[in-house]
């Protein structure tokens, strides 16, 4: 049923009271929020890291600026030089859904890549690393470029204005706070101008078709993902417009307050943009102080967690399921788009960092860690030409491709994702420091008016140790806190200076304080043991045979010959104590002596271009 525009705006006046809702929502105040180090304080060193972030900057820089204003120079009337990057960048006047690909979206990702830039300049001013000045030129340059060129015809021809506004407030926020752009939220100021024209005003779920007259494809557009970056925008000193516009596009009335009373309200929501949503639940809360809104994101969480694969992903064909149903055994023979991973991955990655800054709960470092080493870091390469890796593939019989469609949604989000990984991996209060990640890294902090770093060395997930060395200044008291996966069943060790040291884990972290001085070291062992996890029933029929194999964070893989499709592709059979027994054979590669003879196993970044299943039937 089609919405006039009146009843659109009328039922958004039946949620003012939400607005003193928020800011009265009873809850124990809870402790300050762990904070955030900033890009240029944290390095990471490992090596599929280090390769993600050279190909995501290389392809970046190799785009021309006329080809990245274009969109917007002929959205606004404007002479439009260059070549067209084509796919969903492109402007096409005449788009139609029903049968055109590129188009979809012109222009979308700019602030996304003006976000990477911004992002990726800061991260290479860390002590040591080479820095990147240009890329700080680029976020500059083409902000200002920007400027020139948006318009209020940009956003009334897009059917996605929202969406658009919403990446522009992010790339604008990080040229600001992490390039040094000293015009960037005038610019911003200057964009919101233009999209409001074509807004609906508030918050509209994705089922609302409130432009009248539009197709179907008009409805996709995702205004309530808005506030994130206008609250953060506010808090870095912009406008006080800023503020409000956020509070106006909080979808409190059919999404927040109803989740914050631990209402479900997940099946058949957008996957990635409802996810995504929460972290403007997050920002409510944390710049905002709404605990209703922590309420809300918490109790989502634990309902997507439900509904999650082994590895961590969400969302097949990118819909959120109806708990009770059995939704997603259906969708490992019904599809190959199991999760949005580029997207997806930036969204809960975010999501979970903020709420680990909340609540201090490492079960959300736990979830993290599995996003991380079992989606994103497994992306396909980004492409010079706009191909991208889109969607991960847990069906019965998988391959790692890329998308059929050119500079899609996470052709911008892999690298501000891959820009992010320094920053998930440490956090900090005054007098500790928190490690949430296990990966080669540095970082520097300062504690008591001292500078101090702490650098990680560490093959792990593939290997249980993680060596952890302090250097600085002078001797000084602070505590070490350390994330202990849940998985580990409390058997994780730990020894400072080669002497044994008890852990007391509290919250999912083991905390240890004491005088440090330069040189200490601190060397932390996970066991690695394999195990078998279920098919999540999301409250509908137990699947207990449909296990993945995981050992640590790490779902295992497991490759066949594509000759065993056959006219009905079927589960892999394997006995649950053969499963268990996998040897390692290679550095991210294990070997299973079944009865058919050796079945390997690899994790989702060695898997390459072969053919794979994540779920098995568990026979015995």
């Amino acid at each position: 049923m089609e919405l006039s525009r009146r009843s659109v705006l009328k039922s958004a006046a039946s949620t003012l009271p939400l607005l003193a809702l928020r800011h009265a929502w009873p809850a124990a105040a809870p402790p300050p929020p762990l904070q955030q180090f900033s890009h240029a304080e944290v390095a990471v060193t490992g090596a599929l890291q280090t390769a993600q972030r050279d190909n995501v900057t290389s392809v970046l820089q190799s785009l021309q600026d006329d080809s990245l204003l274009q969109p917007f120079r002929q959205m606004a009337g404007q002479p439009a030089p260059g070549a067209s990057l084509g796919g969903w960048y492109e402007f096409k006047p005449d788009y139609d859904h029903h049968h055109d690909d590129a188009g979809l979206s012109p222009g979308s990702t700019l602030g996304q890549w003006i976000s990477a830039f911004s992002r990726l300049y800061a991260a290479s001013t860390f002590p040591g690393q080479t820095p990147r000045p240009e890329l700080q030129a680029r976020a500059q340059r083409l902000t200002a470029l920007l400027a020139t060129a948006i318009s209020p015809g940009y956003f009334a021809q897009t059917r996605f204005p929202a969406y658009s506004l919403e990446k522009l407030a992010c790339g604008m926020v990080d040229a600001h706070a992490l390039a040094a752009d000293p015009s960037a939220f005038s610019t911003l100021d200057q964009i919101l101008s233009a999209a409001e024209p074509s807004l609906p005003g508030h918050a509209i779920d994705r089922e609302i078709q409130w432009k009248l007259g539009a197709d179907i494809s008009w409805m996709w557009d995702e205004s309530y993902t808005l506030p994130e970056n206008f609250y953060l925008a506010a808090a870095a000193g912009g406008s006080p417009r800023f503020r409000r516009f956020a509070e106006t596009y909080l979808l409190d009335q059919t999404w927040f307050e109803p989740l914050s009373r631990n209402v479900n309200r997940l099946g058949d929501k957008h996957a990635y943009s409802y996810v995504n949503s929460l972290n403007s639940a997050m920002q409510a809360y944390l710049v905002g102080g709404s605990a209703m809104h922590l309420e809300a994101a918490r109790n989502a969480f634990a309902m997507l967690e439900a509904q999650s694969f082994a590895t961590g992903g969400w969302g097949p064909e990118e819909l959120l399921r109806k708990p009770g149903t059995d939704e997603l055994a259906k969708s490992l023979t019904a599809s190959h788009n199991s999760f949005e991973t580029p997207c997806g991955g930036y969204a809960h990655m975010k999501l979970t960092r903020s709420l680990l800054r909340a609540t201090r709960d490492g079960r959300y470092g736990d979830s993290m860690e599995r996003i991380f080493y079992n989606t994103v870091l497994g992306a396909l390469p980004l492409q010079p030409d706009g191909r991208s890796f889109y969607n991960s593939d847990y069906s019965v019989l998988a391959r790692r491709v890329y998308s059929v469609h050119r500079w899609p949604c996470c052709s911008g989000t892999l690298p501000q994702v891959v820009a992010d990984y320094g920053i998930n991996t440490y956090l900090h209060t005054p007098g500790e420091l928190w490690v949430n990640l296990y990966q080669p890294s540095e970082v520097r902090f300062q504690i008591h008016g001292e500078g101090f770093s702490l650098t990680q060395t560490t093959t792990y997930p593939e290997d249980p140790e993680i060596h952890l060395r302090l250097a600085g200044f002078r001797p000084a008291s602070f505590t070490l806190r350390l994330r202990i996966p849940a998985w580990t069943g409390g058997a994780a060790t730990l020894q400072v200076n080669r002497h044994a040291v008890a852990l007391a884990v509290e919250s999912g972290f083991a905390s240890v304080t004491r005088l440090w001085r330069p040189g200490d070291e601190v060397t932390l062992t996970l066991p690695l043991s394999l195990r078998l996890e279920p098919l999540p029933a999301n409250g509908g029929p137990a699947h207990p045979a449909s296990v993945a194999l995981l050992r640590g964070p790490l779902v295992l893989f497991a490759l066949r010959d594509p000759a065993e499709a056959g006219p009905v592709p079927a589960p892999l059979s394997i006995p649950r104590d053969t499963l268990l027994n996998a040897q390692r054979s290679g550095p991210r590669e294990w070997t299973v002596a079944t009865s058919a003879g050796p079945r390997r196993f690899v994790a989702f970044t060695d898997i390459g271009d072969r053919t794979y299943s994540t779920y098995l039937i568990a026979t015995g």
